[in-house]
């Protein structure tokens, strides 16, 4: 485990066996079951997961219906915006799969942050990263559809297609299962053209 996740951080920075000891320290790795809720709606918490292995989704309850916004796989993080509010979430954050998670707090970071600067400008290209990767996707979302949606996902998380529930990657794309079904057997028949 600690290896992913020192192979992760080499692309950024570079560690000294210090930096290494101090993060092993922190015991932040958990081995976590498919199913397992992470985060309720209306519960705080200060819990952040980078993803070693697995797949966690996040998702809204509306009028009794699951609406997943979001998959998270190997090496992405996600820090739910109740950390940095001090507010109870709005949303829910589970196991898709077997997942081997870090988990880390606010007061983790500033501890590594004092003691090795280098972690805060990690952190920092990471989240600029991330924040431009989300505001790209959420404007292709609202301006595709539905098919366009399944097509760009087919193209850059092909993975997920696989290993995410049918009724799970519907509510992602934004439409019931039963068009999910139709969409993938139309797209069929135009590739066999």
């Amino acid at each position: 485990m600690q290896d992913i996740l020192f192979d992760f951080i080499s692309k950024y920075i570079s560690l000294t066996e210090e930096e290494k000891n101090a993060l092993l320290s922190l015991d932040i790795f958990r081995s976590v079951r498919k199913g397992t809720i992470l985060l309720n709606e209306g519960q705080k918490s200060q819990d952040e997961y980078f993803i070693l292995k697995g797949c966690i989704r996040k998702y809204y309850i509306i009028d009794g219906e699951e609406r997943t916004t979001a998959f998270f796989t190997e090496m992405e993080g996600l820090t739910p915006h109740c950390v940095k509010n001090n507010a109870p979430s709005e949303y829910f954050i589970s196991c898709v799969e077997n997942c081997i998670l870090t988990v880390a707090n606010p007061g983790m970071e500033v501890e590594l942050f004092t003691k090795f600067p280098k972690f805060e400008l990690m952190c920092r290209k990471l989240s600029e990263e991330l924040l431009a990767g989300q505001q790209l996707n959420f404007d292709e979302f609202k301006t595709s559809s539905p098919e366009q949606r399944y097509l760009n996902l087919q193209l850059k998380r092909p993975d997920l297609i696989q290993r995410v529930p049918q009724h799970q990657l519907a509510s992602f794309l934004g439409i019931k299962p039963q068009s999910l079904s139709r969409l993938r057997a139309r797209i069929l028949e135009k590739n066999k053209i």
